[in-house]
């Protein structure tokens, strides 16, 4: 079982290590559901860190459907990414029809290679989850995908993410987040399938 632990700070960051999560994902702005972190905090924290540290890719707060600018900004940001030694980037992108956009998916998943790419819970707000995940299969460089199912929180999209796992067959790694925590990621662990769990709280110690 993985846990994923959803951090902002290096301090944060080091505090789950010690107290055993396998990796972290990096954000700013959490009350804004995670922006790009600052880049010193990114070369701080995979500096520190002796496990993965996957850092969000998204360039502003609001709907997931980007410019060509800010697409260009992403990429900047996968570079600050890769140069400071990080495991891989996490970022959602869909059309202004709210499907996955395939072409630009593609396209920075491209570009981060070598490292790990997550697509993340933009993938909640299309209507059919596993044809979404279908699109994103065949891109074949997307490692990831961070649901709840569709639902707000991964218990109420248990039965969702169990389909979506079943589908994957294990790539994409369906990774079970939205409020897991160390009361109930036992529970969603049987009710999803999921191997991989994400969560602010998935060690009972930092604040949602």
């Amino acid at each position: 079982m993985i846990k994923e632990a959803c951090v902002e700070t290096l301090e944060e960051a080091l505090k789950v290590e010690r107290l055993g999560t396998e990796r972290v994902e990096l954000c700013s702005n959490l009350e804004l559901d995670g922006l790009t972190p600052r880049p010193e905090i990114v070369r701080k924290a995979c500096l520190a860190l002796r496990i993965p540290v996957m850092v969000m890719i998204r360039p502003r707060p609001g709907n997931f459907a980007y410019s060509g600018k800010e697409i260009q900004e992403m990429k900047l940001a996968i570079d600050v990414a890769r140069n400071a030694g990080a495991a891989g980037v996490v970022f959602g992108v869909l059309t202004p029809e709210n499907r996955v956009d395939e072409v630009n998916t593609k396209l920075l998943a491209d570009y981060a290679a070598p490292l790990s790419v997550t697509f993340h819970k933009a993938i909640d707000e299309v209507d059919n989850l596993l044809e979404a995940l279908k699109t994103l299969q065949r891109t074949q460089t997307v490692s990831n995908i961070l649901t709840s199912g569709g639902k707000a929180t991964a218990l109420a999209g248990a039965s969702q993410i169990r389909k979506m796992v079943e589908v994957s067959k294990g790539f994409p790694e369906i990774i079970a987040a939205g409020k897991v925590t160390s009361g109930n990621l036992d529970e969603i662990r049987k009710l999803t399938g999921a191997r991989a769990f994400h969560g602010r709280r998935i060690l009972g110690v930092l604040d949602d």
